[in-house]
């Protein structure tokens, strides 16, 4: 199978396949199957600028690569899927903010989402762009779309892990002209594709589970639209919010497991959170793989996997302190999606309505029994 071959509709190919081949050039004799990273300023530009390749924050071969190989994974066998890669997460959510919106718009964003979003609540409100908010759950954000120029959407949110209708909201939302942005960090592209849901845009933090080693910083934001993202595109020209070459090398390479990781990873986190059922000092567990969470039946709908992230409540902030304190195969880190799994008490950042004693889990890549029994050992000694 040659690289292109896996953008052909109808061949049927599997996920492990597609990520292994995505975004790989034509084989050339004697060059290496994924190219090292270029690093350039400036290239060879003799007469007009008419190549692809001019000026370092423009574009970059090593970008090209990877942001073909997303794109065929957030729409595989789909015909003019644009993606352009990014310094961070949040650039490219950024990037799509601030290169639609306008003073007068009206947007709308998640109040349970990530916790930098009231920071770019203020300064959208700055820019004279009135914001409303409204919760993921139960489809909520259909209630305040009247003569809305953009919808922000996280689904699964973080760190609640509350789930939306996407299907249902970008009718609606279409229907009377809304775009529709979701952030698919935490699913990533093996766990649920918005573009083939209806969405204009689908933009992910690809510092997490997407290159899961927990080493670079990363985004990117696709789209069928060309017209959009051609201003999407102009937006990081102007800003200048590139990712590195050797990053975005450094994220091509971890495409070919991402597959691999993501199977483990979802099976332990549902492996922890059948686990985390029957604990007494266990409140609020949430997880949309679990048969019985209140998302459940909507997530199965529209996603693939039900990603990495266990969510839940202990009495208090010291007793969570202790749980944590108490893990020997767990980091105590932010960040979620790596191969190694790590937990925090998300409270102790401020600006997520969570409980003292929250605890956002990112299962990781270890052997399931082993995570399972270091938590529950860990939870019998915070208990005390």
């Amino acid at each position: 199978m040659k690289p292109g071959d896996i953008d052909t509709p109808g061949t049927g190919i599997g996920d492990g396949t597609r990520a292994v081949r995505a975004g790989l050039p034509e084989p050339v004799k004697y060059e290496p199957t994924l190219p090292g990273p270029v690093f350039a300023a400036h290239f060879h530009l003799s007469g007009e600028p008419t190549g692809p390749y001019t000026y370092g924050r423009d574009e970059n071969p090593t970008w090209t690569h990877l942001e073909r190989a997303i794109g065929e994974l957030e729409a595989p066998g789909g015909d003019g899927v644009e993606t352009l890669a990014f310094a961070s997460g949040m650039a490219a959510i950024s990037a799509v903010l601030f290169s639609q919106l306008r003073a007068g718009d009206t947007v709308v964003l998640p109040t349970d989402g990530y916790q930098v979003l009231p920071l770019v609540r203020e300064q959208l409100t700055a820019y004279g762009i009135e914001v409303r908010t409204a919760p993921t759950g139960d489809d909520a954000q259909l209630g305040v779309l009247d003569g809305v120029k953009l919808l922000w959407i996280e689904t699964p949110s973080n760190p609640g892990l509350d789930v939306c209708d996407l299907r249902r909201i970008v009718e609606v939302a279409h229907l009377q002209g809304t775009l529709v942005a979701v952030d698919n960090t935490l699913a990533t592209p093996l766990g649920q594709r918005p573009l083939e849901l209806g969405a204009d845009f689908s933009v992910a933090s690809g510092t997490k589970m997407l290159t899961g080693h927990g080493d670079l910083l990363l985004g990117y934001v696709a789209s069928r639209d060309a017209g959009l993202m051609s201003s999407v595109r102009r937006w990081r020209k102007i800003v200048g919010a590139i990712p590195g070459p050797m990053e975005a090398w450094l994220a091509h390479r971890s495409l070919a497991t991402l597959h691999l990781r993501a199977e483990r990873q979802t099976a332990n986190a549902l492996a922890l959170a059948e686990a985390l059922r029957g604990r007494p000092e266990v409140t609020g567990l949430r997880y949309p793989g679990l048969s019985d969470d209140p998302s459940h039946k909507i997530a199965a709908q529209q996603m693939r996997r039900f990603g990495c992230v266990v969510s839940f409540t202990l009495p208090t902030r010291a007793h969570a302190e202790r749980f944590l304190e108490a893990l020997r195969l767990v980091d105590d880190a932010t960040s979620f999606g790596g191969v190694r799994s790590t937990a925090e008490r998300r409270g102790r950042w401020g600006g997520d309505a969570v409980p003292e004693g929250f605890i956002r889990f990112s299962a990781g890549a270890e052997d399931p029994q082993d995570l399972v029994a270091d938590v529950l050992r860990a939870l019998d000694e915070s208990a005390h």
